[in-house]
C-alpha cells in the first residue's frame, strides 16, 4: 500500500481551496502546485519521442536511407529561387533541412508563390515557436498542395516533417510539387525545369466511326498471325510418308 505521505500529497483539497490552473496560481495546497507543474511538463514534451529500439529502430534506419542529399540541394535551390532570399538557406544535412521547414512558414510561402499575387491559398503566415501553431501551418500547406493537384498518396503526414521521422517522404512531396508546377506552364514556376522529372501529359485521340469499324476486323498480334502459313508439299491425310 502507498505510504501516508504519498497519499496525503495527492489528496483532493477541501472545498473552496482548489482553484483553476488555467491562469491563476494556486499555492494554498501542494496538490495544486504539483498538478500545475505536471501539466506544464507534459505540454512541453507533448510531441517528443524517445529513441527507437529493436524492430522500430530497423524500420527507421531503412526510412532514413531513402533520404537523398542531392535532391535536398535541388529542393533548396528551387525554394530559394521561388520564394526569394528572405526564406534563408539551411546548412547541408537532413537535420538542418528539417529545422528549416519545421515551422511551416517556408512551405506556406512556397505554395503561395505558385499562384498570382494576392491569390495564395494560405492567407496568414506567421512564424511561431508553439508546436500546435507550427503543425497547423504544415497542415495548411498540405491541404493547399492537394488542391493544387498533388495526389493524396504523394503527400507526407504532418508528423513526418515536424518530428523528422520520414524526411524522404517530405522530399518526394516537394519533388512532385515542383514537377507539377513545371507541367502546368502557367509562368509561376521559377527555376530550372530540368530539376524535376517531366510529368506525363494527356494525349486524347478521336477516331471516326468508320475507323473504329475497321479495327474490329483486324486480328491483333496478341492473338497470333496466320501469315506465312502454307500447306504446299503436304501429303493427304492417311497416306504414307514419301521418303526419297
Amino acid at each position: 500500500p502507498p505510504s501516508p505521505a504519498l497519499t496525503s500529497a495527492f489528496k483532493r483539497p477541501p472545498l473552496g481551496v482548489e482553484r483553476s490552473l488555467s491562469g491563476r496560481r494556486c499555492s494554498q495546497t501542494p496538490w495544486c502546485s504539483g498538478k500545475a507543474s505536471l501539466l506544464q511538463t507534459s505540454t512541453r514534451t507533448m510531441a517528443n519521442r524517445g529513441p527507437a529500439y529493436g524492430l522500430s529502430r530497423e524500420v527507421q534506419q531503412k526510412i532514413d536511407k531513402q533520404y537523398d542529399p542531392e535532391l535536398e540541394q535541388i529542393l533548396i535551390q528551387w525554394i530559394v529561387a521561388q520564394c526569394g532570399p528572405d526564406v534563408g538557406q539551411p546548412q547541408p544535412g537532413k537535420d538542418e533541412f528539417q529545422k528549416w521547414l519545421k515551422d511551416g512558414t517556408v512551405l506556406c510561402k512556397l505554395i503561395n508563390s505558385l499562384y498570382a499575387k494576392g491569390q495564395g491559398p494560405v492567407s496568414k503566415i506567421q512564424a511561431s515557436t508553439m508546436a500546435f501553431k507550427q503543425m497547423e501551418q504544415i497542415s495548411q500547406f498540405l491541404q493547399a498542395a492537394e488542391r493544387y493537384g498533388i495526389l493524396a498518396t504523394d503527400i507526407f503526414q504532418t508528423v513526418d516533417l515536424w518530428e523528422g521521422k520520414n524526411m524522404a517522404c517530405v522530399q518526394r512531396t516537394l519533388m512532385n510539387l515542383g514537377g507539377l508546377a513545371v507541367a502546368k506552364g502557367d509562368e509561376f514556376f521559377v527555376g530550372d525545369p530540368n530539376w524535376f522529372p517531366k510529368k506525363s501529359q494527356e494525349n486524347r485521340r478521336a477516331f471516326s466511326d468508320d475507323k473504329l469499324k475497321e479495327g474490329q476486323s483486324v486480328i491483333g498480334l496478341q492473338m497470333g498471325t496466320n501469315r506465312g502459313a502454307s500447306q504446299a508439299g503436304m501429303t493427304g491425310y492417311g497416306m504414307p510418308r514419301q521418303i526419297l
